[in-house]
């Protein structure tokens, strides 16, 4: 539970006022873009870092004053570094299981990783992927009540990108709570009970991927540029939007599912026109919309 954080760096504020909480035993997307806030509210419950105003309670205990108590239940998974370059893989994670009473077994999640044929090879010589699932499987491997996730996916292929999926959802059926940040909108949707979208410090949007998604569907389609969007909402229902994005690109967007009817109000009106409609398709709304609505659509630093 994070209550009125604020965390100033100088005179500006990284975070300004934030308020979320994330359920036990589920999965909590925190999504934002570069220099939203994120990752000093992680470090700060994570007790990397100190706030400057508010409070912060991780399974109900302060994270910098009752740290002890919280590090044999927190697993925390960093994007980067922290492997100890010398070591084999397989000798590194049971050095990290022996640190708890009941971890699981090194060998076993090894395997589900995709890294039991890594055991003997040392963190530095392992690829970027690899380590990266190594890191995840340290996070996880002694059986903690919550985990932090920063971008455990980056870098990997399809593959081990599923079979990373997998594994996080194996820790919320186990009763593992678990905090999750990334920038692939897919793996947020897919995987999480719950999303937090932070901008400039402050909580922009929150709720489950389908509360956040609504339930509107988009038909689309490509015509030759300058068509009367006006003349094209004269015959569909009402609140139904049409717009021409970019030129030559229409996107109608219905209050509901698209339906029968309105693919059929939509094709007939093309055929009056003369105009060839073509890559039709029908797609809903997507949380990577939401997120550039919300958010915006230039680049951050």
């Amino acid at each position: 539970m994070v209550t009125g954080l604020v965390k100033r760096y100088g005179g500006a504020a990284a975070v300004d006022g934030l308020t979320l909480a994330a359920e036990r035993a589920k999965i909590t997307s925190l999504l934002g873009p570069n220099g939203a806030g994120k990752t000093t509210t992680i470090e700060i419950c994570e007790g990397y870092r100190r706030p400057d105003e508010g409070t912060v309670r991780v399974l109900g205990l302060d994270p910098v004053r009752d740290a002890r108590a919280l590090r044999p239940r927190v697993g925390v998974m960093l994007q980067s570094g922290g492997l100890p370059q010398a070591v084999p893989a397989g000798e590194y994670l049971r050095v990290m299981a022996s640190f708890y009473a009941h971890p699981l077994d090194p060998a076993a999640l090894l395997d589900q990783l995709g890294l039991a044929g890594s055991v003997q090879v040392p963190c530095r010589r392992l690829s970027g992927g690899q380590q990266q699932r190594l890191s995840l499987a340290a996070a996880v491997i002694g059986r903690p009540e919550l985990v932090f996730l920063d971008e455990p996916t980056a870098g990997l292929d399809p593959q081990a990108r599923h079979a990373t999926w997998e594994l996080i959802a194996e820790l919320r059926t186990a009763g593992v709570s678990v905090i999750l940040t990334t920038h692939f909108m897919e793996e947020a949707e897919r995987l999480a009970d719950g999303v937090v979208i932070v901008d400039h410090g402050r909580l922009v949007a929150e709720g489950t991927p389908a509360e956040l998604t609504g339930s509107d569907g988009q038909l689309r389609f490509r015509a030759e540029p300058g068509l009367s969007t006006d003349s094209l909402l004269s015959v569909l229902p009402d609140g139904t939007t049409a717009k021409e994005s970019p030129a030559g690109h229409y996107v109608i967007e219905a209050p509901g599912r698209v339906d029968p009817q309105l693919l059929a109000a939509v094709t007939g009106w093309c055929a009056e026109q003369g105009v060839l409609a073509r890559d039709l398709s029908v797609e809903s709304r997507t949380l990577e919309d939401v997120f550039l609505e919300l958010t915006g659509r230039e680049l951050r630093s």
